[in-house]
C-alpha cells in the first residue's frame, strides 16, 4: 500500500501528529506493539506542568493549556485537565538555593510561582517533617488524562483516514524512487516521507533507514503505587523535590504515585521497575512526611528519550529531505501534545503555522542543531 506519509510509532507523539496531518495528505500509522501507547505513553505519571521541561519547553506546555483545558467538541467531549497545583520543596542551603534559581529561571515567562515559609508548606502536605521549610507553589499544575487525549488523537486521525498498522516493527527502509519502501512485521508498505515518531527506538529507527542518528537517549522513569496511612488527601499538591530526588501525588482512594525521579541509562526495551529502585524511593519519601507505609500496590518503569540537550526535535533530517524527525520529548510529550503537534505539522507540510504555535520559534528543536 502506498501513503504520502508513514507516521513510525503511534506513543502520543505520532497519534498527535497524525490527527494534524491527516486531514491534508493520506497516511499509516505504523505501531511495533499489539496496541499502540504500550510504552512511554501509557505509563506516564500524568501532570500537565508548566515549567517541567525547563524554560525552552515551557513555551510548548503553556500554548497546549488552553486546548487541554477545553478542548474542541468535534475532538473531545470533557477537559482533559484537572485541578492539583505541584509544590516544590526544599529543606537546606542546596534546596533553598535551588529554588532561587528555578524561580529566576521562569521569571517573565507569565508562569505564577509563588514563594512559601514552613506554616505554608506544612499546611499543604500533612506530617510534613519538620526539616522541610521552604517552597515555591506552582498553582497552575494540572492533572493530565494521558490515556484519553491519547485515545483522542487516535480517533481523530482515523476520522481524517489515517490508517494504523499494529504488530508491524519496522525492519529497515529504504529508497524507493519517489520515497520509501518500509519492511515491517506485518508487511511492506511504502510513502513518500518517514516521520519518525518511535520514542525509544527513534535513533535505532533512524539507522535502520539509511539516516543519520542525532544521539538520543533513553532514561528508565520508575513509579510505586503505594496504600499510606493516614491516607493521601486526594486534594494534596504534587509535591517535587527542588534538588530532583523525587515526586508524588495522590490518586483516588487515598492512594500516593511516588518517584525516586531516577534516570538511569538504558537500551529501548519494555522497561520494568528495579526492586532498588522501588526501595529508594519509599526511604525518601519516608525522609518527606510522617505516613507509615501500608504495602506497594504496583510499580512500573517507563522510559524518557532526550537529545544531548534535552530539547526536542521536530523536523526533517539534515540528510534526508524526506524523513522527519518528531521525537526526543522526554517526559513532557504528552504535555506538549497539541502544540508540538500543530508546530511539527506546519514544518512538514509547509503550511502556516496554526494560531496555537504562531508566536513559537521552531529553530531551537530544529534536528540540525545536533549535527553541527
Amino acid at each position: 500500500m502506498r501513503y504520502d506519509i508513514a507516521v513510525l510509532g503511534a506513543g502520543i507523539a505520532g497519534a498527535s501528529i497524525a490527527a494534524e496531518i491527516a486531514p491534508y495528505a493520506s497516511v499509516v500509522l505504523i505501531e511495533a506493539e499489539s496496541q499502540p501507547g504500550y510504552h512511554a505513553t501509557g505509563r506516564s505519571a500524568a501532570f500537565w506542568s508548566e515549567t517541567y521541561g525547563g524554560p525552552a519547553v515551557q513555551p510548548l506546555t503553556s500554548a497546549s493549556g488552553p486546548f487541554l483545558a477545553q478542548p474542541p467538541g468535534d475532538f473531545a467531549d470533557r477537559p482533559f485537565l484537572s485541578e492539583r497545583r505541584e509544590l516544590h520543596l526544599a529543606r537546606d542551603a542546596a534546596g533553598r538555593a535551588a529554588l532561587d534559581g528555578f524561580e529566576s529561571q521562569f521569571a517573565g515567562s507569565g508562569v505564577a510561582l509563588d514563594r512559601l515559609d514552613r506554616s505554608a508548606v506544612a499546611g499543604l502536605v500533612p506530617g510534613l517533617r519538620s526539616d522541610w521549610t521552604d517552597g515555591v507553589l506552582e498553582p497552575s499544575c494540572t492533572d493530565i488524562d494521558a490515556a484519553a487525549l491519547h485515545v483522542a488523537y487516535l480517533r481523530a486521525a482515523r476520522a481524517s483516514g489515517a490508517a494504523l498498522m499494529t504488530d508491524a516493527r519496522v525492519e529497515a527502509a529504504q529508497r524507493v524512487s519517489d520515497g520509501w519502501g518500509i519492511d515491517t512485521r506485518a508487511g511492506p508498505v511504502e510513502a513518500g516521507i518517514i516521520v519518525n515518531a518511535a520514542g525509544a527506538w527513534a535513533d535505532a529507527v533512524a539507522s535502520a533507514s539509511g539516516v543519520r542518528p542525532l544521539g538520543l537517549k533513553p532514561y528508565r522513569r520508575t513509579m510505586v503505587q503505594l496504600r499510606v496511612d493516614p491516607p493521601a488527601p486526594e486534594d494534596m499538591p504534587l509535591v517535587i523535590d527542588a534538588l530532583g530526588t523525587f515526586y508524588f501525588k495522590p490518586e483516588t482512594g487515598g492512594r500516593l504515585w511516588l518517584s525516586p525521579h531516577d534516570e538511569t541509562p538504558c537500551d529501548p526495551c519494555d522497561a520494568a521497575a528495579e526492586e532498588i529502585d522501588v526501595a529508594t524511593a519509599i526511604a525518601r519519601l519516608q525522609e518527606v512526611v510522617d505516613w507509615r507505609v501500608e504495602r506497594v500496590e504496583h510499580s512500573w518503569a517507563g522510559l524518557r528519550t532526550f537529545a544531548p540537550d534535552r530539547l526536542p526535535v521536530y523536523g526533517f533530517a539534515p540528510d534526508a529531505a524526506d524523513f522527519f524527525w518528531f521525537a526526543g520529548q522526554g517526559g513532557f510529550g504528552i504535555q506538549t501534545a497539541p502544540a508540538a503537534a500543530k508546530l511539527a505539522a506546519a514544518l512538514l507540510l509547509g503550511r502556516a503555522p496554526d494560531a496555537m504555535v504562531a508566536a513559537i520559534d521552531p529553530a531551537p528543536y530544529a534536528p540540525g542543531r545536533l549535527t553541527n
